[in-house]
C-alpha cells in the first residue's frame, strides 16, 4: 500500500485490518480495526479527514475525499462497491454503497440503506433507514425487505 503523509498527518491502520499494497491512503485517514480496503482505492484526507468504522468494505477502485473542514466517514459494518466514489458524506452502520455509485457532499445514507449501483446522490440528500435508492439523481424507490437486510 501507499501511504503518505500530507501537512504532519499521516494515515492510521488498525493492524487487524487489511489494506491492499495497490491502494493509497494519504494524510488524515484512519481506517479501524477489522477493516479490507482493495486494490486501486484511494482515500485522500488531504483537506478533509476520512474514518473507516470497525468491519469496513472499500472494494477495487474506490475514491474517498471530503471539502476543507468536512470528513467523509463510514460508520461500521459499512460497505462501498467497486469503483464508487464518495465525497464528504457518511455512510451510516450496515449501509450499501453499490458499484459505481456517486455520493456527494453533506449526504447522509441512513443505517441500512442500500444505493443501487451506478447511482448519483446529490449533495445533501438523506437517503433514509432501511430504503433502497437508485437513479441519476438518485431517489428513494422502495423499503427494504427483511430477507434483503439479511
Amino acid at each position: 500500500m501507499a501511504v503518505y503523509s500530507i501537512d504532519g498527518l499521516i494515515p492510521v491502520i488498525d493492524v487487524t485490518s487489511f489494506v491492499h499494497p495497490q491502494s493509497t491512503l494519504i494524510g488524515d485517514v484512519i481506517v479501524g480495526p477489522g477493516c479490507y480496503i482493495g486494490p486501486g482505492a484511494s482515500l485522500r484526507g488531504d483537506f478533509g479527514r476520512i474514518v473507516i468504522g470497525a468491519g469496513c468494505n472499500v472494494q477495487d477502485c474506490c475514491v474517498l475525499h471530503s471539502f476543507p473542514a468536512h470528513d467523509t466517514r463510514l460508520e461500521d459494518e459499512a460497505h462501498v462497491g467497486h469503483c464508487a466514489v464518495l465525497h464528504g458524506c457518511t455512510v451510516r452502520r450496515g449501509a450499501l454503497i453499490g458499484i459505481g455509485a456517486i455520493i456527494m457532499d453533506d449526504v447522509v445514507v441512513e443505517e441500512e440503506a442500500f444505493v443501487g449501483a451506478a447511482s448519483f446522490v446529490r449533495a445533501g440528500f438523506v437517503v433514509p433507514r432501511r430504503t433502497l435508492v437508485t437513479g441519476v439523481p438518485a431517489r428513494v424507490v422502495r423499503e427494504l425487505k427483511l430477507e434483503e437486510l439479511a
